[in-house]
């Protein structure tokens, strides 16, 4: 499977289980990500630690639904190792809207619950 969940509290997980993730599977990640919005998450991480690379079209869907979820009260982080990954995510200046960590660990952790 190309994605796969993990629900942790009120935080969402999903990983992206593909070296490059692009054009192709851009739309249904996107999808997958509004039907979770609609079935009420609004706390997500999305995990590319699989991710060898990831094209703008991959990293659009992430900014849209970042909106979607900060127009309901939540947010999406992002968690990736990857150096390539990393600099794209810097060059695009994803980095300035969306907080990425090295790990899942540090993503979740850095959710603040009252």
């Amino acid at each position: 499977m190309d994605f796969s969940s993990e629900e942790l509290g009120s935080i969402i997980i999903k990983k992206v289980n593909l070296s490059r993730a692009t054009v192709a599977e851009a739309e249904v990640f996107k999808n997958i990500l509004i039907d979770d919005i609609k079935k009420g998450w609004i706390n997500f991480i999305v995990n590319l630690s699989e991710c060898e690379f990831i094209d703008s079209t991959f990293i659009s869907v992430l900014v849209r639904v970042l909106k979607m979820l900060q127009e309901k009260g939540g947010t999406l982080k992002i968690v990736t190792f990857n150096r390539e990954v990393q600099s794209l995510l810097e060059l695009t200046r994803t980095t300035k809207i969306i907080e990425v960590f090295k790990s899942k660990s540090e993503a979740i952790s850095s959710f603040k619950f009252d």
